[in-house]
């Protein structure tokens, strides 16, 4: 790691596991880090888990598996780009929705207001949960003991309560600081793929179209520069042209913006980076067209009355077994209902939201479904 750029994330110089391990040599603490989280149950489940499209709408729909994938990637190139640690941001990557419910958002917003007496539902906070706490798969400690620097990656987001609970990893936001660079880029990478992932996955269901697209700027901009390559080209091949060029178009603007960043505050350790303001940042133009395509994805697509329909099932689904485990545990299995038994709603909505979408309906249907009695 001696290229890495001084304010860089050093694994070396990590603040270290909740629980003290010998070396992992030959691989650094950040490439364990990697390496845990993807072996890990909860990471498998992200392959059976909503981007946007249930699982079983189609095969080539975004997951949150191959989501997760495509932030890593997308983030290690503008590590690699900006001297940081790729092998700490690829951990944070993959690591980023191993909390998420089903169903995606709609089911976190439902598991939100049925824990709202509990301390609500938040898939950053779950997400360091699994790794902190629910993971089984070590002999001498729960999770699975990430170093500090992925854990602080993990949790983007925390109310100033939360934060107080959690101890060190929490003090950030608190003290009103930064996380490391990794930490920020990570991030970035994540509204770079999904944003552009959800125009190419909308436009694949037919519920927007190129049409629509054309009024945005960032898209209509790449895709005449693809139809004046291009002139011939139809079908899938013009769609996927011009995201990868939008992508590119948002890394490399980033990169570059970053840099300024970074060469203006003058930071040289990563000290100084936790006290600057962000630096991972787009310039001013990009962010604005960047946020006109979200914009649209919102107007579009994500209250497209398709997904409307299927996020109010969802929510449904959620909401009445999270009223069916909390009323009678005796529905839980025996593992869980000993968990409900000393952490209450909250082991509850550790089982709910370690659920794959097909998981989660059948359970609703073993419990609700008449036809499941008379079987």
């Amino acid at each position: 790691m001696e290229t890495l750029a001084p304010y860089a994330a050093h694994s070396g110089q990590s603040r270290g596991r909740l629980h003290a391990e010998a070396p992992a040599a030959p691989r650094s603490e950040f490439q364990r880090d990697r390496d845990r989280i993807i072996h890990c149950t909860a990471f498998r489940r992200l392959e059976y888990k909503t981007q946007v499209f249930v699982n079983h709408e189609g095969d080539l729909f975004r997951t949150r598996l191959t989501h997760s994938i495509e932030v890593a990637q997308i983030g290690r190139t503008i590590a690699r780009m900006l001297d940081l640690n790729e092998d700490l941001v690829e951990a944070v990557a993959l690591a980023h929705d191993l909390g998420h419910t089903p169903f995606g958002h709609a089911g976190q917003d439902a598991l939100n207001a049925c824990m709202r007496e509990h301390g609500g539902f938040e898939h950053n906070l779950q997400s360091l949960r699994v790794v902190d706490l629910l993971e089984e798969r070590y002999a001498e400690f729960d999770g699975l003991n990430l170093t500090f620097e992925a854990r602080e990656g993990i949790l983007k987001h925390c109310s100033l309560g939360n934060a107080e609970k959690l101890g060190d990893v929490g003090r950030r936001f608190l003290d009103k600081q930064q996380p490391a660079l990794e930490a920020q880029i990570a991030n970035l990478a994540d509204e770079i793929a999904y944003n552009n992932h959800d125009v190419d996955d909308g436009l694949r269901s037919g519920l927007i179209t190129l049409e629509q697209l054309s009024e945005v700027q960032i898209f209509a901009r790449h895709l005449a520069e693809v139809r004046t390559k291009y002139p011939a080209l139809q079908g899938r091949r013009v769609v996927t042209e011009t995201v990868r060029r939008i992508i590119n178009t948002l890394v490399i603007d980033l990169v570059n913006t970053t840099r300024m960043n970074i060469k203006s505050s003058g930071v040289q350790t990563l000290a100084e980076v936790r006290t600057a303001p962000p630096l991972a940042a787009f310039s001013p133009a990009l962010l604005d067209e960047h946020r006109e395509l979200k914009r649209f994805l919102h107007r579009h697509l994500y209250r497209h009355y398709k997904v409307a329909r299927m996020s109010a099932k969802a929510g449904r689904i959620v909401s009445d077994l999270y009223a069916a485990f909390t009323g009678d545990a005796r529905l839980l299995p025996p593992e869980h209902q000993a968990r409900e038994s000393l952490e209450g709603a909250r082991a509850v909505a550790d089982y709910i939201a370690g659920m794959t979408d097909r998981y989660a309906i059948r359970e609703h249907r073993r419990i609700f479904a008449v036809e499941e009695i008379l079987a």
